[in-house]
């Protein structure tokens, strides 16, 4: 699905989020489009943990910015560390990610399914690390599961990308140079 195909849609959106650089043109579209979206973090998987608070205010700056709710959950790397055992030799976008997904929509469901949510849907596979059919494969596991629909939404399509680099200019936000998760680091420091 396009976001543009959101436009007609109707009902309330949970929408996981990971990072600003992945999720501000988003949160520009759906605010300008006035979609009823709700930001949700749950990253269990961001180490360190400073890190983990510097893209969490970073994506509390942006749902400000354009006025759109927030919903914090707490740090709990035990539950990406759990997920994941045995895991860490896989490069990204291997099975290692695929779990990771899975824990991330499930928890992002269940919140939306308890809260009166119509939907929920992620900005996980915007993210040039992430492959997005997995993201969707794991959204859709995950909607057959808890029995609450799953958004398939490429959000790298319609011009966001690009709005999306800007914005990132124009508010100076922070890019992080890997995905968020332990292994990610340290692949990204043996190179």
């Amino acid at each position: 699905m396009l976001s543009s195909d959101l436009l007609d849609m109707k009902g309330k959106v949970l929408l996981l989020v990971c990072c600003a650089p992945c999720c501000a043109g988003v949160v520009e579209f759906i605010h300008k489009n006035n979609l009823d979206f709700t930001l949700f973090f749950y990253n269990p998987n961001i180490y360190p943990e400073k890190e983990y608070e510097k893209r969490k205010q970073e994506v509390i700056r942006i749902a400000k910015l354009y006025n759109v709710p927030f919903i914090d959950t707490d740090y709990t790397p035990q539950d990406y560390v759990k997920a994941t055992i045995g895991l860490g030799g896989f490069p990204e976008r291997g099975p290692r990610c695929e779990h990771c997904f899975k824990l991330r929509l499930a928890k992002t469901a269940i919140y939306a399914r308890d809260n009166g949510f119509d939907y929920f849907t992620s900005t996980l596979g915007f993210s040039r690390w992430k492959d997005l059919s997995q993201v969707d494969s794991a959204g859709y596991d995950i909607e057959e599961l808890l029995h609450i629909p799953y958004l398939d939404v490429n959000w790298r399509k319609c011009g966001i990308q690009e709005r999306t680099r800007e914005i990132i200019k124009e508010q100076n936000i922070y890019e992080q140079n890997y995905c968020g998760c332990i292994y990610s680091l340290k692949n990204k420091q043996s190179e």
